[in-house]
């Protein structure tokens, strides 16, 4: 298994609009994608910095959906508005789990 960690810095007080937004478009195209296992996403209101974690079955299947796929960009054009900084997104074999 496969994880794409991606951290999330946005502007002050957009958290609430774009998890309305992921929620609502982003999450229902996600769980679409081949290998999609799910996701968690752990946020810190303090400073508006969010990572999303999605597990995903194969290597192949997080890199078909990270940084520079037409999805992933996709994706993020949707809420870049309300990003203080550019998303990083890193791929990551899952070596335990429990």
């Amino acid at each position: 298994m496969y994880a794409r960690v991606t951290t999330l810095q946005y502007q002050p007080g957009k958290v609430d609009n774009a998890f309305q937004i992921f929620r609502e478009s982003i999450l229902p195209e996600t769980k679409r994608k081949a290998g999609f296992q799910r996701v968690t996403v752990l946020l810190d209101r303090g400073t508006d910095k969010a990572v999303e974690v999605t597990l995903w079955q194969t290597e192949a299947d997080a890199k078909a959906s990270g940084a520079g796929s037409s999805y992933m960009q996709a994706q993020i054009a949707k809420t870049a508005s309300l990003f203080a900084a550019a998303p990083i997104i890193e791929i990551y074999e899952v070596v335990l789990e429990e």
